[in-house]
């Protein structure tokens, strides 16, 4: 008997509405196997950063469940959590520390015992291209070099599954395409990866499967190629505008 594949997460009927009424999340689920390259797409305020944050249990949802690696995000907070890395949107690093300090702290709240936080520290600067500035508070930094310690910051403690929420916004080309070439390695290595981003060809170059999300829920998933032939569409850019137009169009 061939055994079941693993899921990285399993979302089901989540639903979150905020105490203003807004509606974020309308019943979502949604399944990533183990080891997928995972876009999830849609306009803003559609619920990407409201699922990401009910994962990692920054958010709380009124209904449905979500398991990371078999492990309920809610009941095993802790096992769910460190399992996963987050990259987010909203720069979040203290101005006050060095750049190395950000990635030692980051371990040590993971539990991370010293010696191998030093190390791993010291492969992400290597990584990132961050050795030349390790004693330099963060408040110093570029955008660009800031995108580079959220990243290198949400490796730190070796998750099996790693959230990108725009990982490449305001970041210049040339390390857009780095930070592409490298999180495909990390894919290639086995890391499963959820990345959401407004590029619509970012989600076109890195991404097996897709999930179109709007106004909480999922208008739309299938790999990447089956979008495309579902919508006869030459580029999930046009799968995106063909979804999000019937959606908005009613």
């Amino acid at each position: 008997m061939m055994s079941e594949p693993v899921s990285a997460l399993k979302v089901e009927k989540l639903r979150k509405t905020y105490s203003n009424g807004l509606v974020a999340l309308d019943g979502v689920s949604l399944e990533v196997a183990a080891g997928r390259f995972f876009g999830l797409l849609g306009p803003n305020g559609a619920g990407k950063t409201s699922l990401i944050n009910s994962v990692v249990s920054l958010a709380r949802p009124d209904s449905g469940s979500v398991e990371v690696f078999g492990k309920d995000a809610h009941r095993e907070f802790r096992e769910a959590r460190r399992m996963i890395g987050v990259s987010p949107q909203e720069i979040n690093l203290d101005k006050f520390l060095t750049v190395e300090e950000v990635l030692t702290y980051h371990a040590g709240y993971y539990g991370v015992e010293k010696k191998k936080a030093k190390e791993r520290a010291e492969e992400l600067l290597e990584r990132f291209e961050l050795v030349g500035k390790r004693k330099q508070r963060v408040s110093t930094l570029s955008g660009g070099m800031k995108r580079r310690v959220l990243f290198a910051r949400a490796l730190m403690h070796d998750p099996k599954l790693l959230f990108l929420d725009e990982p490449t916004a305001g970041v210049d080309v040339e390390l857009r395409y780095k930070l592409w070439e490298y999180i495909r390695e990390l894919n290639h290595a086995g890391l499963t990866i959820l990345l959401t981003t407004h590029y619509l060809e970012e989600a076109e170059e890195l991404c097996e499967e897709i999930a179109l999300i709007n106004d909480g829920q999922i208008a739309a998933q299938d790999t990447n190629a089956g979008l495309k032939e579902r919508y006869a569409a030459e580029s999930i850019e046009e799968v995106y505008l063909k979804v999000m137009g019937r959606v908005a169009g009613g």
